[in-house]
């Protein structure tokens, strides 16, 4: 379900003009979260960190308004009640695909769901692209377990429909003492959201990786 911003009483109605305007609107960050925690509580849960990762930080995209926003083909607003998670997963001979696995508040009836697509993209080839992984009401998600990132971008094609949808990836896990600190990129339309959004994502992740 999803409903329309009104942008003549809309707040962000200027800024969404503003950066709407740009070839390249979206901006983004990266930040480290404690781990240590999750890490733990994975192998107590019984289940893969990236499972218990991946649904920490849908749960936390779900409570921040500005992060369901998405831009519809004829440049208007609407915010998604339920945001879902288009995820590239990696098959063994190291190539991938994308995903779309939907977002339930419970661990393990998520896991479920990422298990089905987890053997769907290793039993296929190519992208997979189609109706249902590139769904508007998404994240669009990755992690790289190989390194330990300070920055990353993204390939886009500014020539298609405006993009909005949010970009969450994730790196290798790095000591830091006795803490495990996982690196997070989060890209964002800038018409959209802005670095205080950002925030209280990171915030309600780590929250929700202490368990």
């Amino acid at each position: 379900m999803k409903h329309r911003i009104e942008q003549a009483g809309w707040n962000r109605r200027e800024h969404f003009a503003f950066f709407s305007q740009f070839d390249e609107p979206f901006f983004g960050l990266v930040a480290d979260v404690d781990a240590t925690r999750a890490h733990a509580r994975a192998r107590e849960l019984g289940v893969s960190f990236f499972q218990l990762y991946l649904h920490a930080t849908l749960a936390a995209v779900q409570t921040v308004e500005n992060l369901r926003y998405r831009i519809n083909e004829h440049n208007e607003v609407d915010c998604y009640d339920q945001i879902n998670v288009s995820a590239i997963l990696s098959r063994p001979d190291h190539t991938f695909a994308f995903s779309f696995i939907p977002y339930s508040p419970d661990l393990h009836e998520f896991g479920r769901g990422l298990a089905a697509e987890t053997e769907a993209v290793r039993q296929s080839t190519g992208l997979r692209l189609g109706p249902e992984t590139g769904r508007p009401d998404v994240i669009h998600f990755s992690a790289l377990p190989w390194l330990s990132f300070t920055g990353l971008t993204h390939a886009r094609s500014f020539a298609r429909p405006a993009d909005s949808i949010p970009k969450i990836s994730v790196g290798r896990l790095r000591p830091d003492g006795p803490r495990q600190l996982l690196p997070v990129s989060v890209n964002v339309h800038h018409g959209l959201a802005d670095g205080y959004h950002v925030g209280l994502l990171l915030a309600e992740l780590q929250r929700r990786l202490d368990g």
